[in-house]
């Protein structure tokens, strides 16, 4: 039974807030501005690039240092264009990308960003390995966002 609302009619989740509910989830952005600004502000190490799908570019920051910090802030303004490339490549399901990135970013090297995507065994391995020996998170810094992808086609 539905508690009742002030007018002391019984409240109900009626059809048009559920499509509501519905049209939000498909609006909601798989990888956010706000968090590739945050993951920009370490963007010397390409973090960000990794972020938006450029795992080459990616890269290529790492090593030269945002290409000597030029590359670094002119990022700066090609983030919004960033963000709207890989939201038209993204495949949108209970995985939510940015989520598996802050678990990635954050807690990588005891993989807890496998056991969110459903991975246990390789979750096991990088906890046993501190993320392989480092060369993990390497490689889930180039494929999360086609990992995070392939789990939400399996589950829909």
């Amino acid at each position: 039974m539905m508690p009742p609302d002030s007018s002391g009619n019984e409240s109900s989740f009626n059809e048009s807030d559920e499509r509501h509910c519905e049209i939000q989830k498909e609006t909601a952005l798989s990888h956010p501005r706000l968090i590739g600004y945050l993951f920009w502000l370490v963007g010397f190490s390409g973090l960000h690039r990794f972020y938006f799908g450029k795992p080459v570019t990616g890269a290529i920051w790492f090593f030269t240092g945002g290409l000597f910090l030029v590359g670094w802030i002119i990022d700066l303004f090609l983030i919004p264009a960033m963000s709207e490339e890989i939201e038209s490549r993204s495949f949108r399901g209970p995985y939510d990308h940015t989520l598996a990135w802050v678990l990635l970013v954050l807690l990588g090297v005891f993989g807890v960003h496998r056991f969110y995507l459903g991975k246990i065994g390789t979750g096991l391995l990088y906890l046993i390995t501190a993320g392989l020996f480092g060369f993990g998170i390497i490689y889930d810094l180039c494929v999360l966002n086609e990992q995070v992808d392939r789990q939400n086609r399996q589950e829909t």
